[in-house]
């Protein structure tokens, strides 16, 4: 599994034209599942993510996580994250089949609710 995460004040994902997703101050979160992840896996990337203090204190230090500022998050779903960029044609072979991705993908977006 592969995060990118970035701290936001606001995010908003479209999708043609309609909001599909969108946060005040939190985190907005690209997922990628990669071909040997599992449940296990990707809960021990959840509790990284929402245990990351990367929220300034009131001294100006990296000290708070999402919860103690009351953030929000967005998780966008990212095949690409496992792009092999050995040649000018990604290859994205890594990455996890549909049938993988999408049920781990739905259980990390149910276990950050």
């Amino acid at each position: 599994m592969r995060l990118v995460i970035q701290r936001v004040l606001h995010a908003e994902v479209q999708v043609d034209g309609n909001t599909i997703g969108k946060i005040g101050k939190g985190l907005l979160v690209f997922v990628g599942a990669g071909q040997d992840d599992t449940k296990e896996i990707a809960d021990k990337y959840l509790r990284k993510l929402l245990g990351l203090r990367i929220f300034e204190d009131e001294n100006g230090k990296m000290n708070l996580n999402l919860e103690t500022v009351g953030g929000e998050l967005l998780i966008v779903s990212q095949f690409t994250l496992f792009a092999d960029l050995k040649s000018r044609r990604p290859g994205f072979s890594e990455a996890a089949k549909p049938s993988i991705a999408i049920p781990l993908y739905e259980q990390f977006i149910k276990e950050c609710q």
